[in-house]
Formats: C-alpha cells, sequence, structure tokens
C-alpha cells in the first residue's frame, strides 16, 4: 500500500483527452459537469440504456465505492450494468439464491472448528479465502493437522494450498461437476445421507437421489481422470466426520457447469449433516446487514442482453457480451461507457475485442488512479483518493468472514485539498444527473458521507441495540483493530429468505441443468490429442492487475510463465524457459514456458491480469514487465449458461514452440 500511495504513475487530478489524442489535466468542477454533460447527450439521442457501467474487483473493497456508486446508478437509470462478479463469482450468488433464497447468503467453512477441509478449485494460502474472509489460512489450515483432521485438494495443479494439504489428487480442468455428482451418488447408493436437523426444513432430499443415479464413480472416471475408489473414500470420510466442510472457489467457478458445481457443494455440505453447524458450513452474522429489504429476491431474467440475449442476474449481465453489444450495430447498442476501479481488457474474457470495442465509444469515462490497458480509452479519467488516504469498512466481508467481526479504519494520510473521494466523485455525478442543466453548485447539499450510512446500518444491525453491545461507529473508531464478535453461530431456518422458509434442495433449474452435464458427460472428454486445457493461476504478488505496477511486488523471477508437465514439454520437444507460442479461438500470445510436476498432464496454467505492453498507458514498472495476458486466450462465447459467468477455465489451447 506504499507502493500505491507513493506511485509516481498514479493520477492524482482528472485527465481530459484532447483533440490531438493527448490528456490534460482540468479541475474537479470542469471534470465533473463535462463528464455528466456528456452521458446525458448520449442518453438523450440513444436512450438511457446506451451507457453501460462495468465495476472491477476493487469496487467491494472499498466501501466509499460501494456504498455511494449505487446513488449514482439511480441517477444514470442504465440497465446496461456489468462487473467483475460475472469473471468469477456469480454461481456462488446463484446458489445462494436458489437454495436459501437470496444471493448475498453465502456460507463459507469454519475453519477453527473443522476436521475435515476438502477444498475444490480454490488456493486459500495465496488468495486468504476467496469469498471467505480468512486472515492467515496457513496458520489455520496447520491448526486443522494438529487437532488430528485433514485438508484435501482437488485441482488440475498442486497449488501452494495443496503443497501443504494432507492428500492432492488432479482433476481435468471444467470436470469438477462430474466428480461432485458422483459424490453425491456414493451417498445416496450406500445409505450415507444424513442431513441433520437440516433435513427438518429441506425439501427435495429423494429427488436429488433420483436425479444423479446415473453419475456413479466409474461413469466420469475416464473424463474427470479421478479414480473410482478416491471418489468413494471422500464421499465416506465427509460423512463419517464429525465437523467437515466442502469448500469451492475460482476453479469451480469459471467453468461451463459453475452454477451446478456450487449447488452440488452446498448439496454435500447438507447432506452429511455439515450446513449450518460448527466445524462446517456456515453463514455470518455480519454487524452490518447486506441483505436488504426483506421480500422474494426477482432480480433475475427480467431482461436479457441484445446480441445473444444472455440473462440477467443481480441487475447485471455477464460480462462476456460487453464487447459485442458495443461493436453489433443497431437498436440498442451500447455507445458510452463509465469504469470503476477495473481494467476488463486485460481481466475479462477475449480482451483483445473489449480492446478494439472500447476505442469506437462515443463517450467513456474512468473512476481510476490508474492509465491503463482499459482506461487509456476513455475521454475523462477521475481519480479518487485511494488506500492510505481512505476511511474503509468492510461491506462485503465482515459477511464472509470465518469468525464475527467488525472494524472502521481511518485513514492514515490526509488526502490533499486538490483530490476527491471515490464517494465524493459519485455523489458529485449524482447531483449533476438529478440536476441536469439546473445544476448549482452554490446550492446543491452537501455529499452523502458514507460513514453516516455504516454508522446507521451498525445501529440497526444484529449487535445495534443496547441490551446487544450497542455497537456504532463511535465504538468501532475507539477500537482501531476492531472488535471480536464471537464465532459463528447456526441461523437456520430463521436466515432463509425462501417464500417458504424451507431449502429447496432439488431447485427446478438446477435439475434441468443436469441434462446439460449428461449431453457432456456423454460427449467425453473435450480436448482434442494436440490440445491442452488452459487454467488460471493466482500469484500472491500479482492478485489484480494493478499490483504489476508496485516495485516491491515485481522484483524477482518472471512469474507469468506457462506452466505445463514434463509429458506435455516432451512431446512438444519444448525445454525449460523457451519462448512458446499459445493459440486459442480467439488469439495467440507468447510466453516463456515453465515445465513442472505440478501441472496435471494435458493442462497448461497461465497467470492473470498481465499483457502491459499495449501503448498509451502510464504504467512504468508494468511495461517493463508486461507478461502476457491470459486474457487473450479465454473464448468470450464459452461461459456457464445457467449463471452467465464466464468460462475461463478449461479453454482448449495450441502450444508450439516460437519460430
Amino acid at each position: 500500500m506504499q507502493d500505491v500511495y507513493e506511485d509516481p504513475d498514479r493520477l492524482r487530478r482528472p485527465l481530459r483527452r484532447t483533440t490531438a489524442g493527448g490528456w490534460e489535466e482540468v479541475s474537479w468542477e470542469v471534470a465533473l459537469d463535462e463528464v455528466a454533460a456528456g452521458l446525458r447527450q448520449v442518453q438523450g439521442r440513444h436512450g438511457d440504456d446506451a451507457v453501460a457501467w462495468y465495476a472491477g474487483n476493487p469496487s467491494v473493497h472499498n466501501s466509499g465505492t460501494q456504498l455511494a456508486a449505487p446513488g449514482f446508478l439511480r441517477a444514470l437509470g442504465s440497465r446496461s450494468l456489468f462487473s467483475a462478479s460475472s469473471v468469477d463469482q456469480l454461481p456462488h450468488h446463484f446458489a445462494a439464491w436458489q437454495l436459501y433464497g437470496h444471493p448475498l447468503l453465502l456460507p463459507v467453512p469454519d475453519l477453527d472448528r473443522t476436521d475435515f477441509w476438502l477444498i475444490l478449485g480454490g488456493n486459500p494460502l495465496v488468495s486468504n479465502g476467496s469469498l471467505m474472509s480468512a486472515p492467515d489460512v496457513a496458520k489455520r489450515l496447520r491448526a486443522i493437522r494438529e487437532r488430528g483432521g485433514r485438508v484435501v485438494v482437488i485441482d488440475p495443479r498442486r497449488t501452494e494450498t495443496a503443497a501443504r494439504a494432507d492428500e492432492h489428487h488432479f482433476i481435468r480442468p471444467g470436470t469438477d461437476v462430474f466428480l461432485l455428482l458422483a459424490m453425491v451418488q456414493v451417498l445416496y447408493a450406500e445409505k450415507l445421507v444424513n442431513p441433520g436437523r437440516v433435513g427438518e426444513f429441506t425439501d427435495g432430499i429423494p429427488e436429488l437421489g433420483a436425479a444423479v443415479a446415473g453419475f456413479t464413480p466409474e461413469s466420469v472416471a475416464a473424463v474427470t481422470g479421478v479414480a473410482p475408489a478416491v471418489v468413494r473414500a471422500l464421499a465416506r470420510e465427509l460423512a463419517a466426520a464429525k465437523r467437515a466442510v466442502v469448500y469451492g472457489r475460482i476453479g469451480v467457478s469459471t467453468q461451463e457447469f459453475g452454477g451446478l458445481c456450487l449447488w452440488l457443494i452446498n448439496a454435500l455440505n447438507l447432506l452429511t449433516g455439515h450446513l449450518d453447524e460448527p466445524g462446517g458450513y456456515m453463514l455470518p452474522t455480519p454487524a452490518l446487514d447486506v441483505l436488504g429489504k426483506p421480500g422474494p429476491y426477482r432480480r433475475h431474467a427480467r431482461y436479457h442482453s441484445r446480441v445473444r440475449g444472455l440473462t440477467e442476474f443481480m441487475g447485471e449481465l455477464p460480462v462476456a457480451a460487453l464487447a459485442e453489444e458495443i461493436l453489433t450495430p443497431g437498436e440498442g447498442q451500447l455507445l458510452a461507457l463509465v469504469t470503476s476501479c477495473g481494467n476488463p481488457v486485460l481481466s475479462t474474457p477475449n480482451g483483445r475485442q473489449l480492446d478494439t470495442a472500447l476505442a469506437g465509444l462515443e463517450f467513456m469515462v474512468s473512476i481510476d488512479i490508474y492509465l491503463n490497458e482499459t482506461t487509456r480509452h476513455a475521454h475523462y479519467i477521475l481519480p479518487p483518493a485511494t488506500g492510505l488516504e481512505t476511511a474503509h469498512y468492510d461491506v462485503s466481508f465482515h459477511a464472509l468472514a470465518i469468525r464475527n467481526t467488525s472494524r472502521y479504519a481511518e485513514p492514515l494520510f490526509d488526502k490533499g485539498p486538490d483530490a476527491r473521494y471515490d464517494w465524493q466523485i459519485f455523489e458529485g455525478l449524482r447531483q449533476r444527473l438529478e440536476a441536469g442543466p439546473a445544476y448549482d453548485p452554490a446550492t446543491a447539499a452537501p455529499p452523502d458521507d458514507p460513514a453516516a450510512k455504516i454508522d446507521l446500518g451498525l445501529r440497526y444491525g444484529p449487535y445495534g441495540r443496547p441490551e446487544h453491545g450497542g455497537l456504532n461507529l463511535d465504538k468501532l473508531r475507539e477500537n482501531p483493530h476492531g472488535i471480536d464478535l464471537g464465532a459463528l453461530q447456526p441461523r437456520l431456518p430463521a436466515a432463509l429468505r425462501t417464500e417458504n422458509q424451507r431449502i429447496p434442495l432439488a431447485a427446478p433449474l438446477f435439475l434441468a441443468d443436469l441434462e446439460r452435464a449428461r449431453q457432456v458427460l456423454a460427449a467425453g472428454p473435450e480436448a482434442a490429442p494436440d490440445q491442452l486445457l488452459l487454467i488460471g493461476r493466482r500469484e500472491l504478488r500479482s492478485n489484480n492487475s494493478w499490483m504489476h505496477n508496485l516495485p516491491r511486488l515485481l522484483k524477482g523471477r518472471n512469474r507469468c510463465t506457462l506452466q505445463i508437465s514434463p509429458p506435455d514439454a516432451a512431446a512438444r520437444q519444448l525445454t525449460e524457459g523457451q519462448l512458446v507460442r499459445v493459440r486459442s479461438r480467439v488469439g495467440e500470445v507468447q510466453v516463456p514456458v515453465e515445465i513442472t510436476e505440478a501441472l496435471m498432464p494435458g493442462v497448461a496454467s497461465l497467470p492473470h491480469g498481465y499483457g502491459h505492453q499495449r501503448p498509451g498507458t502510464r504504467l512504468a514498472v508494468a511495461r517493463a514487465h508486461p507478461g502476457a495476458s491470459l486474457n487473450d486466450l479465454t473464448d468470450e462465447t464459452r461461459l456457464d449458461a445457467l449463471t452467465g459467468n464466464a468460462a475461463l477455465s478449461a479453454v482448449p489451447v495450441w502450444v508450439v514452440g516460437a519460430e
């Protein structure tokens, strides 16, 4: 964070594109006035939905953005909304909505009390627990083993987490759904189903058993590469363990059956009596409620994308459709875009296509601290104060914590008189859009400070009443290291948002999607003999593209390499460090090869977030270590048909030595 704060490339004042294609600094009042006017002009000519919105991953790591952006979006009035959620996590939300009634009712592993942790497609030693806020996962993993428990990892790569686990099994990318189906089938076939008290308010348990009857461990072995004996042993151990949990993350989300995978992970926890039980899969009780008003959640399939007819979910369209919605002429074409702290050219499928699309927009605005591969296309860049200059409350991540906690972080440094917080930028745009040409800064109300919203949320939350501790913002300020609110507690069925307060385990949308899985299983393994299946890779020093401009994180060896197994290297006559060409349906990159036994044969792995060779950016450190973009190879036509999430994993590629 010091490197971000001191980065000479970090933007500190608004930039406006000049007619000559360069950039000039302008004042905040001029920038906000002209941005609001530009958005109104596009919407006046082409309708509200002609302006799109994209929110990047850092948006949810900033309470100012998270609490102020919705007001701006209401004023914008467009339903052409996109975010990083459809790159990596929609299956989690979809399963939570279908089973528990709300997409934000997301169970997490109770790591401090579990005795058996099964991890699919996750690498929490590097991520610290994606969609699972868990400080020092290495310590917690070690504690599980020290108290006699076990950790098992299923992954096409022997990850940093797998290297410290008790057991690791390779699986062919994109086939986790079949492993999970087989595990569920074993539970029914061997009469191991025992949901415990959760069964009292769960419907569809017999129906699920009938639906999975044909997915035996033997029937899926050729596709998954996992031996039937391993599948049976995992199912039995999960059923026999007193305290156990199944957890899946990026690897199971970013494939063509992500929705089914997350449904089955929830089902495994439920059927073995580990849902909503200590040491199992539990719901946090955050101090600030993120669910909103009670009642059925209906933000699904209210509208569809124009070109491919992709389904809306959670008020968003799949980001895999963003480029085509810009590039395809006709009524409803996207002609303007607002981005918030995101770099979709490097982080969404077929980034080169999106790169081309952004270059043709009538109007583009980026709220971002960098002139990067995406924001270089903007007409205005509005850089907020960041990191050490901002106050912060983890609105989302306290709701995903493995222990109930609450903490408010004060700024370490003053932002300076000529800087704006992100919430001030959003509020300034909101006020101008709502007032239109009549906006007068002299009479405009002060922008809504998110600290006031946080305080109200705490006071009306589960710990806000005097008899429950009277939690408020003042108390958090008196406790700068945070307040421990205790271990996770059982919350079901009271927390359910389903219409009848019961869990519909055999939800019709999931059962219907099983037919698609049966067809793929019948067709057999996807890759041709000369192809490899490409997966991503998370590096501790480069979780996101913006971290590539931080000098201390870029030290040492080149981490942007294509990892492949020794047999695959030998078959292609490749040697360690050799430059190779990697080609998919949508593009080609060149990158050094790294030969390692950590990769399953038939698999290749490239980290995401690189590709900094594009012109027109101001990222001196990143440009010196450009690497290759994984998303110049991923395919926008590959997604989970059920949830709309991008299928970034298991992309077929060809790898040959570069001439």
